[in-house]
C-alpha cells in the first residue's frame, strides 16, 4: 500500500482466482486473475474503500506514476490523490483493470491454459454484471465487506449502477458521472460500426491475429478515430482546431490538411499501440448489453428498487454521447423510490471527455460529496 499521504510512485499488484466464473453469457472461467492498483490506507475497520470503476479504453492505473515512466499519470489523477476531490489521506482508493481486459488482468490476449495459446476469439463475452461479480471476489480477498463509496465515468458509472443493484448491501454510495441506464440506439450504431472497422481489417484473422503475427492496426485505428469524435464536442474541436490547415494552404488531396485531421490520426495511432482489438470489441458489447431495466420490462424505477445506497449523479452539458436527459432519467428513477440523490448538470465544452477533464466547479462537487461521506 501507498503512504496515505502522498501518491507518487505505485505498482500494480496481480491476484488469481481459481473459483470458477459463472459469465452472464452462459461460458464458465475456470480461473482468471485481475491487476489492481490502490492508493491511501485501509483503515482498521476497513470502512474507507472506494472502488472506481474504469471506461471503455480505461484501466486500473488512476493516479500517480510508474518508477520506469515518470510521465505515466493515472487516467484520473487530476481527482485522485491527497487533498484532491477523491483524498487518499481519508479514503482507500482501488482501480481494477476488468476482465477481458488488455492491461493485465485475464482477456483474449492472455494465454488460455486449455489450449497454450492466447484466447484470442475464444475468450467469452463479458457484461457489466461480470466485472461487478469479480470486483465483489476481489474485494473478499482484500476483506473489504462494503465500499464507502463505488463510482466512475461512462462505462465506469454503469458499473457503479450495477454495484447498487445486485449488491445493495455493499455499497454506501455510488457516483455516477456520464453515464446512462442503457445505450441509445445512435451510440449503439457507433460501437458496431467501431467493431466492424476492426472485424473487416484483413489482418484480423477471426480474432487470431495473435497467432499471425499481425494487429489489425487499420481497423482499431478507425474506431478509435470514430469513438474520439463522438467523445468532443462540436464547440470543442472548433475551439482547438477550427479550421486550420497544417500547411496554411489547400492541397488538393487526400491527405492529412486539416489538423483536426491529423489529430485523429495520432489519436489513432497511439490508441493502437496501447489497446487490443478483440478487448475493444469486447468492451463495446459490455456497453451495448448493459440494460438494468430489461428484465423489470423496461421500468427503471422498478429495476431501481434493490438500491440502498446514496446517489451523486453528473452531467455534462455538451456530453451528447451520454447526455444529461439519460442522467436525468437516472434521477428520476432514484427519486421514484425516495432514493437519496444529488444531481447536477455541469457546463462544460469539452462533450463526453469532460468527467476526464480539471474544471474546478466539477472537482469541487465531487469533493463536497466525499467530504460528507463518514468513513
Amino acid at each position: 500500500m501507498q503512504d496515505s499521504s502522498l501518491i507518487d510512485i505505485v505498482a500494480p499488484q496481480r491476484v488469481r482466482f481459481d473459483a470458477p466464473l459463472h459469465l452472464r453469457s452462459g461460458a464458465v472461467l475456470e480461473n482468471y486473475e485481475l491487476v489492481y492498483e490502490t492508493y491511501g490506507e485501509l483503515n482498521a475497520a476497513k470502512s474507507n474503500a472506494v472502488l472506481i470503476c474504469h471506461a471503455l479504453s480505461g484501466n486500473h492505473h488512476l493516479a500517480g506514476f510508474y518508477a520506469d515512466s515518470p510521465k505515466s499519470a493515472g487516467w484520473w489523477n487530476n481527482m485522485i490523490g491527497a487533498g484532491k476531490s477523491i483524498d487518499t489521506r481519508k479514503f482507500f482508493v482501488m482501480g481494477v483493470n476488468n476482465l477481458g481486459g488488455c492491461h493485465g488482468s485475464t482477456g483474449p490476449a492472455s494465454i488460455n491454459t486449455k489450449t497454450g495459446k492466447c484466447y484470442g476469439a475464444d475468450f467469452p463475452m463479458v457484461t457489466v454484471e461480470d466485472w461487478v461479480e469479480t470486483q465483489v471476489r476481489l474485494a473478499d480477498h482484500l476483506g473489504i465487506e462494503q465500499f464507502a463509496a463505488v463510482g466512475g465515468g461512462s462505462l465506469g458509472g454503469m458499473q457503479a449502477l450495477q454495484w447498487t443493484l445486485d449488491f445493495p448491501g455493499k455499497v454506501r454510495n455510488a457516483l455516477v458521472i456520464a453515464a446512462a441506464a442503457k445505450l441509445t440506439a445512435q451510440n449503439i450504431a457507433f460501437n458496431d460500426v467501431a467493431r466492424q472497422a476492426i472485424i473487416t481489417d484483413q489482418d484480423f484473422h477471426g480474432g487470431d491475429y495473435y497467432s499471425h503475427g499481425v494487429v489489425p492496426r487499420r481497423g482499431l485505428r478507425l474506431a478509435r478515430m470514430l469513438g474520439h469524435i463522438t467523445y468532443l464536442s462540436d464547440d470543442s474541436m472548433a475551439a482547438k482546431f477550427g479550421r486550420e490547415l497544417r500547411n496554411g494552404a489547400l492541397a488538393f488531396g487526400f491527405d492529412v490538411e486539416f489538423e483536426i485531421e491529423s489529430y485523429l490520426r495520432y489519436q489513432g495511432d497511439k490508441f493502437v499501440d496501447q489497446f487490443d482489438a478483440n478487448t475493444y470489441l469486447l468492451m463495446t458489447k459490455a456497453l451495448d448489453y448493459f440494460d438494468p431495466a430489461h428484465k423489470h420490462n423496461n421500468d427503471l424505477s422498478a429495476a431501481f428498487r434493490a438500491a440502498r445506497a446514496n446517489f451523486l449523479v453528473l452531467s455534462f452539458t455538451t456530453d451528447w454521447r451520454f447526455s444529461p436527459e439519460r442522467s436525468r432519467a437516472i434521477v428520476k428513477a432514484l427519486l421514484d423510490n425516495e432514493m437519496n440523490v444529488s444531481y447536477a448538470e455541469i457546463s462544460s465544452s469539452h462533450g463526453h471527455d469532460s468527467f476526464l477533464m480539471g474544471d474546478h466547479h466539477y472537482h469541487d462537487l465531487v469533493r463536497a460529496y466525499m467530504d460528507n461521506i463518514v468513513v
